[in-house]
């Protein structure tokens, strides 16, 4: 089963987390130090919460597909490819305290959206090159 991922980029976590735990019905799957995530059955989200700066508003991080297989991300990024869209690709990047293979593209108003697979859980926040964004990588504190 895919799910679409909502990344969103909070000043206060635990206001957050309470917020969405009502929302959704649904307590987090995973949460580590200013980091969360939610395995939303009805409707299939996931949505993630980073923790930003304190007194800013939340704002949109990025978005996703999550698919089951690393066949399905190569399966991705070859129909983005075959549709003239620009790819960045990542194999067993550290991300949202996960190791992951994703494709990265952006849509026309530069949002980015990535097309991953969880492979393994990981120890640290970790930080992905978000489609060669620069410094600003998913799941980083920067903003």
């Amino acid at each position: 089963m895919s799910r679409a991922q909502l990344a969103l980029r909070v000043s206060d976590l635990e206001a957050s987390i309470t917020f969405y735990s009502k929302l959704f019905g649904a307590e987090p799957v995973k949460r580590r130090e200013g980091y969360a995530n939610f395995a939303i059955t009805e409707p299939p989200l996931k949505l993630v919460l980073i923790e930003g700066e304190p007194g800013r508003e939340t704002r949109l991080d990025h978005l996703g597909v999550e698919v089951e297989s690393t066949d399905q991300v190569a399966a991705a990024t070859g129909r983005l490819k075959d549709a003239g869209l620009a790819t960045f690709e990542e194999n067993d990047t550290s991300c949202c305290y996960a190791v992951q293979d994703k494709v990265w593209v952006h849509g026309p108003g530069r949002e980015p959206w990535e097309v991953y697979v969880v492979k393994a859980d990981a120890g640290t926040l970790g930080s992905s090159g978000r489609a060669g964004g620069g410094d600003i990588g998913c799941c980083t504190a920067k903003t």
